[in-house]
């Protein structure tokens, strides 16, 4: 079995009492943390002995929510109002395919593992592509299967769908990194009956998680009060759908009632600031969600909403926005925030268990992050540091399960030439489409 010893090492451990160690070590064994402590590191002469110098050694970060291989569509179009009729669904119906979800998964796995994102949540199409992508990038990722009442990329109708996400969960149920999951694309898409289903399959396999939009637009709260007089959160609430393995991601138009449903079923939340804010959706009322004991965690959203797969980014408008609602500087400290991009996250996806935090036992999921930069110095809070100054260039080394998928800054795990290249040529494919659309709407 292979082992670790990083010693010279700030540790942020994020763990139940919230432990910082000025200077310390760790030991990773196989793919689990077996010791860590303050001071002089022990003598191990069968591990790698790693002299952090000084640098921070902290849990890894949670997207709880996103659409990776949407990275495709970064940029597009973003100046037109009516971009996802006029662009983004015909090209989604003519060009996503599993090599192209392949292609854009990579390119969020390198984005990914540079910015410190150890565990991903996805919710797209073919996903048992994206499992593999990322399961051999070595990411540890939640993949659900979307299904909705549209024709989809990969399904014609909710049945094919139905059995996309059964094909799923027979090839990841057991995978040591990856989960898989069912995602409903959200309560407008898929309508109630389908949700029913959904709360039947949810019973059948509580320790598989379910990825919904909930109560993320003004469309989804018409939708709501037009067919059923309620909130969406109401509307499906007798369904029976909230349960203790859904996530619900943005969780924006939500009042008390709701959120009390929400709670009362032990349902988990994914904000995702930048997107929402980007797309003028509103705020998620995340210190009353927060409140009400409901776990959340940090996402970004597919990078043709919020454009990145950086958790840094996603970090300071968490708490801004909070700041805003309440019009005080007192609402989400830096620390908190840090606890959501981590185990707050974790326990968002149900794996408060095995990662988000360092401690004995949990899996070997951390950073090396350089605290040199002058634009994070003096640091009088290291979590203030991470969640107002810090960017993914200041992550020196990302490790999973034990092993090392970027060390100094270099890629180990994904070809990210590749994965770039191989986007490229995607982008010339979508661009000669769009023009192709632009020129038959103006003839």
């Amino acid at each position: 079995m292979s082992a670790t010893l990083l010693h010279g090492a700030r540790i942020l451990t994020m763990d139940a009492a919230g432990r910082e160690i000025e200077r310390g070590w760790l030991l990773v064994e196989g793919d689990t943390i077996r010791a860590l402590g303050s001071g002089e590191a022990p003598p191990d002469t069968e591990a790698e002995r790693v002299d952090c110098a000084g640098d921070l050694v902290m849990p890894g970060f949670v997207n709880a929510h996103a659409h990776l291989a949407m990275t495709l569509f970064r940029g597009l179009a973003e100046d037109i109002d009516d971009r996802l009729y006029r662009y983004i669904l015909p090209l989604e119906r003519r060009f996503v395919t599993a090599e192209v979800v392949r292609a854009g998964t990579a390119l969020a796995a390198a984005e990914s593992i540079r910015g410190g994102v150890t565990t991903l949540a996805d919710m797209y199409y073919f996903e048992d592509e994206v499992g593999r992508v990322l399961g051999g990038a070595g990411l540890r990722g939640v993949v659900g299967q979307t299904i909705a009442d549209f024709a989809a990329p990969d399904h014609a109708d909710m049945e094919a769908g139905w059995r996309r996400v059964a094909k799923l969960v027979a090839e990841f149920e057991a995978h040591p990194l990856v989960t898989p999951s069912l995602a409903p694309h959200a309560p407008y898409s898929t309508g109630l009956a389908t949700l029913e289903r959904v709360a039947r399959w949810s019973a059948d396999h509580p320790a598989l998680p379910v990825q919904m939009h909930l109560a993320e637009s003004d469309l989804e709260v018409r939708w709501a009060r037009e067919n059923h007089g309620a909130s969406p959160v109401e509307a499906i609430a007798p369904t029976g759908v909230l349960r203790a393995n859904l996530l619900g991601a943005h969780v924006i138009h939500v009042n008390e009632r709701d959120i009390a449903l929400l709670a009362e079923n032990g349902v988990r939340a994914a904000t995702n600031p930048r997107s929402n804010g980007k797309a003028g959706r509103g705020i998620a009322p995340v210190e009353r969600l927060r409140a009400a004991g409901i776990p959340v965690g940090i996402g970004t959203d597919g990078p043709m909403s919020g454009n990145t797969l950086d958790l840094f980014a996603q970090l300071a408008p968490v708490s801004m926005f909070a700041k805003l609602l309440a019009g005080s500087r007192r609402p989400l400290p830096a620390r908190e925030v840090v606890r959501m991009a981590t185990l707050e996250g974790a326990r968002a996806l149900g794996l408060g268990e095995r990662i988000g935090s360092l401690e004995p036992g949990k899996q070997a999921d951390l950073l090396r992050v350089d605290l040199s930069a002058a634009r994070l110095q003096p640091i009088y809070d290291t979590h203030a540091a991470l969640v107002f100054a810090a960017q993914p260039a200041d992550i020196r080394a990302t490790m999973v399960a034990g092993r090392w998928l970027m060390r100094d800054r270099v890629l180990e795990t994904v070809d990210e030439a590749k994965a770039v290249a191989d986007a490229r040529q995607i982008a010339l494919a979508f661009g000669a489409e769009m023009r192709r659309i632009d020129e038959g709407a103006a003839s």
